[in-house]
C-alpha cells in the first residue's frame, strides 16, 4: 500500500448504523450529557446523484451528528431500503460501527490511487458544499473509510 495515501492521519468522524435513529440519538445524548442534535435526511438522488457499487441509486438515510472532540463527530446513520452500503451492512453486520471519516482534497486522484491499492469504491455522493466516497479497507484496515471533500 502506498504511503499516507489520503495526504492526512485526523479522523473527523466515526459513525454508526441504527435502525432507530431518534431512540439510539436520544440515548447517545443522554450518555455525553448533551442535548439531542436534530436529524437531516441525506438529498434524494437528483441532488445526491448516489452511485453504490457502480449504480444509481436513490438511497437515502437519517443523520444525526454529535460534536465530541474539536475536530471529531460521531454520525448516527438510519438507512432507507434502498441499496446502499449503509444498507447493506446494517443487513448483514446488524447496529453498529459502519466506518471512520477523513477530509481530503482531490476525491477522484483519491479513490483512484486507493483503487490501485486494492481499496475499491463502494459508493459516492453529493451534499450541500461537497461530496463523499466510501471506499472498501476491509481488507487491509478492517473497516470502510469515507472520504469527504468539502467545497
Amino acid at each position: 500500500m502506498t504511503t499516507k495515501p489520503l495526504s492526512t492521519n485526523i479522523v473527523t468522524q466515526v459513525a454508526f448504523l441504527v435502525n432507530d435513529i431518534e431512540k439510539t440519538s436520544a440515548a447517545y445524548a443522554a450518555f455525553l450529557g448533551v442535548p439531542k442534535p436534530p436529524t437531516k435526511m441525506t438529498g434524494q438522488i437528483e441532488e445526491s446523484q448516489a452511485e453504490y457499487r457502480g449504480s444509481p441509486t436513490a438511497a437515502r438515510a437519517k443523520l444525526a451528528f454529535f460534536d465530541v472532540g474539536e475536530n471529531l463527530r460521531i454520525e448516527l446513520i438510519e438507512p432507507d431500503k434502498n441499496p446502499s452500503t449503509w444498507r447493506e451492512c446494517l443487513d448483514k453486520n446488524g447496529e453498529g460501527f459502519h466506518h471512520v471519516a477523513f477530509v481530503i482534497k482531490d476525491m477522484k486522484g483519491k479513490i483512484a490511487a486507493l483503487g490501485k491499492n486494492g481499496i475499491p469504491l463502494l459508493q459516492k455522493g453529493e451534499y450541500k458544499g461537497g461530496r463523499y466516497a466510501y471506499v472498501d479497507a476491509s481488507d487491509e484496515l478492517k473497516t470502510i473509510i469515507e472520504l469527504l471533500e468539502n467545497d
